[in-house]
């Protein structure tokens, strides 16, 4: 295409653009006035009720003689408290991925054998198609991983002789495939571009199926394959934090919504994959990683307290870091006293950063999580209390591990497909209505003219 058609297009995009503005912009008051929850939540945060499950459950508040009060957040799969599944595994020293994919999945703790048997099946079907690493991920490598992982998934449809069959063991199967394929096909993606667009070498090591996959995605992404087992260990729990967080996050009502129209499973997640891709969703603990790089940038002492409440209250006015207003990894949907996954998180993130020698910067971390809630109260009108989300340490957790941010969205997909998996299997079983909200049309009616006479 010659520059002036550049040029032109450019110019025209502009305009239309300015158009599809002028006549998308709703009035917000209008929202207030015909009850909308914006989001599907009300002004307390709260989501509106849209569907049952057992898979999960988020518990931020308590109910004493009617009245309803915040508490200490926690989280359930299948009724299961995480804070004691964690606690189980590592009191008997092995990983919980796994285990908790069986959880979700089946609907109960897995025994020795169902544990072994879980591990066995992820081990064999966590190989890709013969040839699918160089003619999908290696020819056309993508700068996001969320998108080259989303592109590979619907490309696994071609290779799948039953891919429309949604019958339960055929959709079993395929999620199983998945959550194992998941790991292989991010950190090929991520060497793939390491390789063709900085120049780096390319390294492909083959998943090894005595490993776990927190392991193994330490094994393939790092040249020598080696990895201490505490690094090991906090991937692994990391999995298990993100791995759901009941029906109504973005990415989980995404894959009811598609799932319940009929389509196949690679759709499903695909979309599912697109959501969790968003900022506002699975892209968060990138924001909170670049926000402290920033604020380390710009505050000399991390033990001064005034400096960095300055500093927090410069981000509310959208006078530093991105400007958008916000301190990243602060606040939470549902959560408002505490996130139980930041909770759990952070004393084994204290261990990691003593091993890497980044205490400093834990102390920091440590000291924000205190301050920004006095900080958010002071400056904003808020609804419900304010606390660091899982989001908060997920990302220094990652950059502690030398994982590159290219893929710590990919990570939360890798542990969240398991979520997924389950809701599907969920909404099949239930074979509900297709799910359909309404919008109300607040635009009035216009009289049709004649092209001559526009």
């Amino acid at each position: 295409m010659a520059n002036e058609d550049i040029f032109r297009i450019t110019h025209e995009l502009e305009d239309l653009s300015k158009l599809c503005e002028i006549h998308g912009k709703i009035e917000k008051d209008l929202y207030t006035k015909y009850d909308v929850k914006r989001g599907l939540r009300d002004i307390n945060g709260k989501g509106v009720l849209a569907g049952l499950t057992e898979i999960s459950e988020i518990c931020s508040s308590k109910t004493v003689n009617g009245v309803t009060t915040p508490c200490d957040g926690k989280l359930y799969y299948r009724g299961v408290d995480v804070e004691d599944i964690v606690k189980g595994f590592i009191s008997d020293d092995r990983f919980g991925f796994e285990e908790v994919v069986y959880l979700l999945m089946f609907g109960s703790l897995p025994t020795q054998e169902q544990f072994e048997q879980i591990n066995r099946l992820l081990a064999t079907y966590r190989n890709l198609p013969h040839y699918f690493t160089r003619d999908v991920i290696l020819k056309a490598p993508s700068s996001d991983m969320m998108n080259a992982l989303a592109r590979s998934v619907l490309t696994l449809y071609s290779y799948d002789h039953n891919a429309d069959d949604t019958s339960l063991p055929n959709v079993l199967r395929q999620c199983l495939q998945l959550i194992a394929l998941f790991p292989v096909i991010s950190v090929y993606s991520y060497q793939a571009y390491n390789h063709y667009r900085r120049n780096k070498s390319l390294i492909i090591h083959s998943p090894q199926p005595d490993l776990s996959t927190a392991e193994n995605i330490l094994y393939m992404l790092r040249p020598d394959s080696k990895y201490t087992k505490l690094e090991a260990k906090l991937l692994d729990m990391s999995l298990v934090l993100h791995a759901e967080h009941g029906g109504g996050n973005n990415s989980t009502f995404t894959t009811h919504v598609v799932t319940s129209s009929g389509t196949d499973t690679y759709s499903a997640i695909a979309a599912a994959l697109g959501s969790l891709k968003g900022p506002k969703h699975g892209g968060a603990n990138i924001k909170v990683v670049k926000m402290f790089e920033d604020m380390e940038k710009n505050i000399t002492d991390f033990k001064d307290e005034d400096a960095v409440r300055d500093y927090l209250t410069k981000l509310l006015h959208g006078e530093a870091f991105d400007r958008s207003g916000l301190i990243y990894g602060m606040g939470h949907a549902v959560y408002s006293i505490s996130d139980p996954r930041a909770r759990v998180f952070k004393g084994f993130v204290e261990k990691l950063a003593e091993e890497k020698g980044r205490h400093k910067e834990f102390a920091l971390y440590s000291m924000v999580e205190k301050l920004a809630p006095e900080v958010i109260a002071k400056e904003r009108r808020i609804y419900k209390g304010v606390s660091a989300n899982v989001d908060f340490y997920s990302g220094f957790v990652y950059s502690m591990l030398d994982l590159p941010q290219k893929l710590f969205t990919p990570i939360f997909a890798i542990a969240r497909i398991a979520g997924w998996s389950a809701h599907r299997m969920e909404e099949l079983v239930n074979s509900g209505k297709i799910i359909r909200p309404a919008y109300l049309n607040v635009h009035g009616r216009v009289k049709y003219t004649d092209i001559a006479d526009r």
